[in-house]
């Protein structure tokens, strides 16, 4: 996380090209590709709640505004209310997914189109978060004293790639992923103008920190343009002609929706490793400004976050999203700018407007933390100590109990995000992501698993006859959650020998050595007085079937080819887990009412004790 103490946003702009499109107006710009396309609509603009949406092409798909146009109208409005001119800017930097050309750089092309004075450029490519990290450059740029005035500017063009013309002589069905963005994405531009000080007069937002933070390495490719599905290794220039590419779906914009609840996963986990280390408080938040591509996901912010007590109220979110669309890179720069219009009479100096930007390409997330300042002269900067130390003090409102669970969930939230990117990049996961997974992995697998599942019910109820007061409650608890896993082990095994697999007695199945390793950890504490710690495996354990197992799941089947008969365990997992996670959050809660806090600093070593083994289990398949 980058922290600023001399940078403000002096003024934003925006720039929504044409007229806004409604739903019933989308398919005379963007024709319905095949028979179901009409139902794959509604469904997708069902779920992500845009009503209107503004397009710079007409409905014959001739283009009405370039996106060096979009954009020069957004910088100009920034530029006007920021009360500086194009002469005062010494650095311009862009964000996109692509400009009107391949090359130059995007930057330099704006410059050049608005023929503006000579200064130094940065061009950013790549999807939501191109913006923001823009955004950053600049911010250091002034940070560091090496400029005293920046411009960022963020544009999108996506109906170009959608126009009607396009997919009027496709002799071939579009697959769903390059269906799905058609009725997703706006164009639009947004630009900030950034400065050392505040401006002479009104209100400017004081950066105080940006945080980045890319997790490409543990996760496939979930957007792109450029590869065919199925060939994201082939490069469209790797074709004889750009015909031949075409011709193979290689310009489609597509997104692989099964992987995109990742992306608010690993953002809220962020968020979370944020809060815990005293990067800011969410109670001191005033208003959220949240990117996010479908109404869909404004309720992802779930029950562990809730328990944490790190969650935002609605009431201060803003959103732009139905009214406006998703701009992409663009978005959170035209939602300040509309923010900013519509609640300036709220706006008070000291208030925080805290900013999320996700991104689903290969999964990257950003936070900024602004400050409204009143500009009459330079307020004092604080220290980072001052600045995002949490209060001393809990909220009047927070009892002891939530804090200490809150405390608790935060810390086992680190755990889990260490061990969710190790899991994404092992070896086990890394061969069923590439498509390399076998029938005979698959068998091999679960025969290493089925007698660790086999030991769960049975472990936890040795945990519960140890169990004596104050936590006399928790041996319901536990005891309801053996019962209801104590038979998992015979449908994995069925689905075992649906697979192909050749022991049907599964006394002749053995864990791996690390399966071992767990399974004899899980047995050792269970015999400890009040252990208390077990549900901190619990947690690792149930999560990686509610959070992992599910996504794992489509490619497992895609390689494999094997029946649904050969999952049905997989599946099951994968939609009970939500409901043992809500038991083990209510198990959580009753034993911080009386633990010690060394007992809870334990659960915390269990769940970071169980993730190691449970990768060296995945690891030694």
């Amino acid at each position: 996380m980058t922290r600023f103490k001399d940078v403000y946003i002096c003024g934003t702009g925006s720039f929504l090209p044409n007229k806004p499109v409604s739903n019933d107006e989308i398919a005379d710009y963007i024709q319905p590709i095949n028979k179901i396309s009409s139902r794959i609509q509604k469904r997708i603009l069902k779920e992500n709640g845009i009503t209107t949406r503004y397009y710079g092409i007409d409905k014959d798909g001739q283009t009405t505004h370039s996106l060096q146009e979009m954009c020069a109208q957004a910088a100009r409005k920034a530029l006007d209310n920021s009360k500086m001119g194009l002469n005062d800017i010494e650095l311009l930097c862009t964000g996109t997914v692509g400009g009107d050309n391949a090359i130059p750089g995007f930057a330099n092309m704006l410059q050049g189109y608005m023929k503006a004075p000579p200064m130094e450029t940065s061009t950013h490519t790549g999807i939501c978060m191109s913006g923001v990290v823009a955004l950053k450059h600049a911010a250091y740029a002034i940070e560091t004293g090496d400029v005293a005035k920046s411009l960022v500017v963020a544009g999108e063009f996506p109906s170009r790639m959608f126009k009607k013309s396009r997919f009027q002589n496709l002799d071939y069905n579009v697959d769903f992923d390059a269906h799905f963005l058609r009725w997703m994405l706006s164009d639009g531009a947004g630009s900030w103008a950034l400065s050392n000080k505040p401006r002479p007069h009104g209100y400017s937002l004081k950066v105080n920190f940006i945080h980045t933070q890319s997790f490409s390495g543990d996760y496939p490719v979930c957007m792109y343009i450029g590869s065919p599905k199925g060939k994201e290794d082939t490069s469209y220039l790797d074709y004889p002609s750009l015909a031949d590419a075409e011709k193979e779906g290689a310009f489609y914009l597509r997104q692989d929706i099964k992987l995109l609840p990742n992306v608010f996963e690993v953002g809220l986990t962020e968020y979370i490793k944020l809060v815990n280390k005293g990067a800011f408080n969410s109670d001191e938040i005033d208003h959220f400004l949240c990117h996010y591509s479908s109404e869909k996901f404004r309720s992802v912010v779930g029950d562990l976050l809730e328990k944490s007590e790190s969650t935002i109220d609605e009431s201060k979110w803003f959103s732009n999203l139905t009214y406006q669309g998703n701009m992409g890179s663009a978005s959170i720069f035209v939602m300040l700018d509309d923010f900013l219009e519509k609640k300036s009479d709220e706006l008070k100096p000291g208030q925080k407007v805290f900013c999320f930007v996700p991104e689903s390409g290969r999964f990257s997330v950003s936070f900024m933390m602004l400050e409204v300042v009143e500009c009459q002269e330079t307020p004092k900067s604080l220290s980072p100590s001052e600045s995002f130390a949490l209060p001393e003090s809990p909220s009047k409102d927070l009892t002891a109990k939530n804090e200490r669970a809150a405390k608790v969930l935060r810390d086992l939230n680190e755990v889990w995000h260490n061990y969710r990117s190790q899991a994404w990049r092992s070896d086990f996961v890394s061969k069923i992501r590439d498509g390399l997974f076998t029938q005979e992995d698959y068998t091999n697998w679960m025969e290493n698993w089925i007698p660790q599942v086999r030991e769960g019910s049975k472990w936890m109820r040795e945990a519960v006859a140890n169990v004596e007061a104050p936590f006399l409650e928790l041996k319901e608890i536990i005891e309801e959650h053996a019962s209801e896993e104590q038979n998992d082990w015979k449908l994995l095994h069925k689905d075992y020998l649906n697979a192909g697999g050749e022991k049907k007695d599964p006394d002749l199945l053995k864990r791996n050595v690390g399966g071992e390793a767990l399974n004899s950890f899980m047995h050792h504490r269970a015999t400890f007085t009040n252990a208390i710690d077990l549900l901190g495996g619990i947690f690792i354990i149930e999560g990686t079937g509610q959070k992992i197992i599910p996504m794992l799941l489509p490619l497992m089947r895609k390689s494999t080819d094997l029946p649904p008969e050969c999952f049905k365990f997989l599946h099951y997992h994968g939609l009970n887990d939500e409901d043992h996670l809500l038991r083990w959050l209510s198990a959580i809660e009753y034993v911080c009412e009386n633990a010690t806090d060394e007992q809870l600093e334990k659960i915390v070593e269990t769940a970071q004790i169980t993730s190691e083994l449970y990768l060296m289990q995945l690891n030694r398949i």
